[in-house]
């Protein structure tokens, strides 16, 4: 009787334990309304867009809520109805806790896992990394209008200080963390600086788990970085197609020169509008000796005419445009390994990479180079 008791126990246990599989939040929203919602969103296996999961009403300022099990740490995102932005954290199946800013929802305070600890550490740094450029830059702009080229140089040299510790805390991040998510993450932020050698980038994903590069992130990663490594300087350029503004197909080998310039760019783009005026100058300069360019757009579906209309404004008809109109989803951007944009690449007559993402004097110093010329 005893053990027909103790096994009827056992069943009740392992039922409860079944139950309870998942993971829990809860929190406190500031000046919330009463009854207002949040929505539970998680990134979907493609990476390209969220995907809402649950929602909770909030009740005299808190919330609460169980959600399933995740089979690996995803990626999720709260959002509180009529608020902007969202507050990011990863589910990893501990029970997480939130204290919630509507009006400023990146400063909410998130706790409970490892991996929100790495997270939030990491976010704490790159804040901070903002400030003290965002200073600099502040105290450049004084010094310049002073002409003060004493201090201007030692500004210039205190960013590049920032920057490279930036670089360096970030390589230590994944290097300590090969279990975690947050390392995806942030290697994907590396690939999307792009500050760091192709060969960097791989040697720490190759430090990652074998577990951790069976998730659907580290999966995408790992594809980017393929496409990182066939584009790199001394490689052949991957070969495209897409539509021109009046509707023909083109293709890259259609329009290589002596010296090509493959120039991803969109309308939208405030940094590739502000590069556009340069490229123009440069283009007047050295077309007649063999420059060509292509500008592969990213702009929106269903935005040609805005498009068409940044073409215009910025005097860029005289050399080729294509694009899929298909914003982050563009498939030559994929293949290419573009994440942000501007991004360029210079291509001498054989197709072959000898330039990436070069600006200003130093992108005519190295047309000038490979066409055997004098800079004009």
């Amino acid at each position: 009787m005893r053990k027909i008791l103790m096994l009827g126990v056992l069943a009740v246990l392992a039922s409860c334990s079944e139950e309870n599989k998942g993971y829990h939040i809860s929190g406190t929203v500031e000046n919330a309304t009463e009854g207002q919602q949040l929505f539970v969103s998680e990134l979907n296996d493609t990476n390209t867009q969220t995907e809402i999961v649950d929602t909770v009403k909030v009740t005299e300022g808190k919330f609460e809520l169980d959600l399933p099990e995740k089979e690996t740490p995803t990626i999720s995102f709260l959002t509180l109805e009529g608020a902007r932005g969202n507050v990011l954290y990863i589910a990893d199946n501990t029970p997480i806790s939130f204290t919630v800013y509507p009006d400023s929802l990146y400063a909410s305070k998130v706790s409970g896992g490892k991996d929100n600890e790495i997270l939030y550490n990491y976010m704490g740094k790159i804040r901070e990394t903002n400030r003290k450029m965002g200073e600099a830059r502040s105290q450049m702009r004084k010094a310049f209008s002073t002409q003060d080229t004493v201090l201007l140089k030692e500004l210039h040299q205190a960013q590049e200080d920032i920057a490279e510790n930036d670089k360096v805390d970030k390589k230590e991040l994944v290097k300590e963390n090969p279990n975690s998510i947050v390392s995806v993450m942030v290697l994907q932020d590396m690939v999307n600086t792009q500050m760091y050698s192709t060969a960097e980038l791989k040697e720490l994903f190759e430090n990652l788990s074998p577990e951790l590069k069976q998730t659907s992130l580290a999966k995408t990663l790992d594809q980017n970085l393929k496409n990182l490594s066939m584009t790199d300087v001394g490689s052949k350029a991957p070969d495209f197609s897409a539509e021109t503004p009046e509707g023909k197909e083109l293709a890259l080998k259609d329009v290589l020169g002596e010296v090509t310039l493959v120039d991803f760019w969109a309308s939208w783009c405030k940094p590739c509008r502000a590069e556009n005026p340069n490229i123009v100058k440069i283009y007047n300069k050295y077309h007649d000796k063999g420059f060509n360019i292509i500008q592969v757009s990213l702009d929106r579906p269903g935005q040609k005419d805005k498009w068409i209309q940044a073409i215009k404004e910025d005097n860029l008809g005289k050399w080729n445009h294509i694009s899929n109109l298909m914003f982050w989803q563009d498939p030559i951007a994929a293949q290419y390994g573009v994440r942000a944009i501007p991004a360029a690449f210079l291509l001498d007559k054989e197709g072959k990479i000898v330039g990436k993402n070069l600006r200003g004097e130093n992108l005519e110093e190295k047309i000038a180079e490979t066409l055997n010329t004098e800079i004009e």
